[in-house]
């Protein structure tokens, strides 16, 4: 995602508890059986809370297992105590289980605020709409002061006892939407990919650092994309040096160095743009041509280095790209695509945290319906749709609702997803 200083998308929208812990105690068991590791077999790198990358696959169970907010009794109907599970999977299975489901749909959804906008402007869709997520993005030359006041206007329409996610795309180089006084220039991404890991940690510490003063706690970035055709032609990643311009493990290693310096700050990432762009022509936010990727395959050198980077620094968030992989699933979108998104990033590569679309809002998707798009992402197994476009903001929310209504199975998918979110929003401390 490469947003300007207002939505580039302003086409019109198309239409087409906390509960007793008595009651959860079966599911204490399993948490207590599953929680072994949170990437697979591999394991987390010195320093990592591994909380905030979903920890357990137990966050991934189904939500038919979520107790009643009213049933506190045992399987023979006597009240008995519970085994204590203060995990953050627990609390947030917890959590989740208390929510209306127009309060767990509302954590699936980040919304935009665009430079130049009154943060009182999306306040009706954080108290009303329960929204959990807002991106900050455009051209904001106000400085930390600037952003810390609008960061904060944010988290005061937030419930208490569960804050906001807020996030920006502090890349470097050309990609860098908070500027002023408090704020360092940052590097392209290609330069930074010039520096030893561990100078790059320590520059992400810093940038992490601003970021924090200004009340944004997740950076979408880095770009892990490693990029397979001529750099010119490469319109989302090589054209605009948003890589770090090394090979697929170089690329990786960089990207766990700004992931951990940035933790080291307190603040969280957001991996992207899973499975890669690095092989299309067309960029995705712009155009709908150009985004077919008919090379990249499970198990090329791009791909296994992308996983191995999302295994040894466990980001809070995995963004997908909006391309389609005729190699992996030709049907779909990677963000709408459940062999990518659930057969692979969370089954083989067995990353359990929150998964993240690119803008719904892109130009890519134009061909579905806007009220779908959020469907679509919870369908394939996503969590959290990122949206760059205000208009695009009631469509997705109204159509998550209606399907979640009508259909059962689709309602757990969305609670499963609220789970992996409340997880996180525990392991940052915005919640619980």
């Amino acid at each position: 995602m490469r947003m300007s200083d207002r939505s580039p998308f302003p086409r019109s929208a198309r239409t087409a508890l906390p509960a007793p812990l008595a009651a959860i105690c079966a599911i204490v068991m399993c948490l207590a059986l599953a929680g072994c590791g949170a990437i697979g077999t591999q394991s987390a790198p010195s320093g990592d809370d591994s909380s905030l990358s979903g920890g357990s696959p137990s966050a991934a169970s189904s939500s038919a297992a979520l107790p009643s907010p009213t049933d506190s009794s045992s399987p023979d109907g006597s009240s008995s105590p519970a085994a204590t599970d203060d995990s953050p999977q627990s609390r947030a299975r917890a959590m989740v289980a208390s929510m209306s489901l127009e309060e767990r749909i509302g954590q699936l959804v980040m919304v935009p605020l665009f430079a130049g906008t009154d943060a009182s402007q999306i306040e009706p869709l954080i108290r009303d709409d329960h929204v959990g997520s807002v991106l900050v993005l455009g051209k904001w030359k106000t400085g930390v002061a600037g952003v810390s006041q609008a960061t904060k206007a944010l988290q005061s329409y937030a419930p208490a006892g569960n804050g906001l996610i807020i996030t920006t795309d502090q890349e470097g180089g050309g990609v860098q939407h908070l500027t002023g006084e408090g704020f360092s220039t940052m590097p392209s991404a290609v330069r930074q990919g010039k520096m030893s890991t561990d100078a790059l940690r320590e520059s992400a510490a810093t940038w992490g650092e601003e970021l924090a003063s200004a009340g944004v706690n997740v950076d979408l970035a880095p770009v892990l994309d490693t990029v397979r055709v001529a750099r010119k032609s490469n319109a989302p990643i090589g054209a605009l040096n948003r890589d770090f311009g090394l090979d697929a493990a170089g690329n990786a290693d960089h990207g766990v160095a700004f992931v951990q310096g940035m933790r080291d700050a307190g603040v969280q990432s957001a991996v992207k743009h899973y499975p890669g762009l690095g092989g299309v022509t067309g960029n995705t936010d712009f155009t709908a041509e150009g985004i077919t990727d008919r090379t990249t395959a499970l198990g090329d050198d791009a791909i296994a280095a992308f996983d191995d980077a999302i295994g040894r620094a466990q980001p809070a968030m995995v963004m997908m790209s909006l391309a389609t992989y005729a190699n992996i699933d030709g049907s779909a979108p990677a963000a709408f695509s459940k062999a990518i998104v659930t057969d692979h990033l969370r089954g083989r590569a067995g990353y359990q945290g929150v998964v993240i679309s690119d803008s719904l809002s892109a130009e890519a998707l134009g061909g579905i319906a806007t009220d779908q798009l959020g469907v679509r992402l919870v369908e394939a197994g996503g969590d959290l749709a990122c949206i760059g476009a205000s208009d695009y903001v009631r469509p997705i929310i109204d159509g998550l609702v209606t399907r979640a209504k009508s259909d059962a199975a689709f309602a757990d998918l969305v609670a499963d997803a609220a789970v992996r979110v409340m997880t996180l929003k525990i392991g940052m401390g915005l919640a619980g």
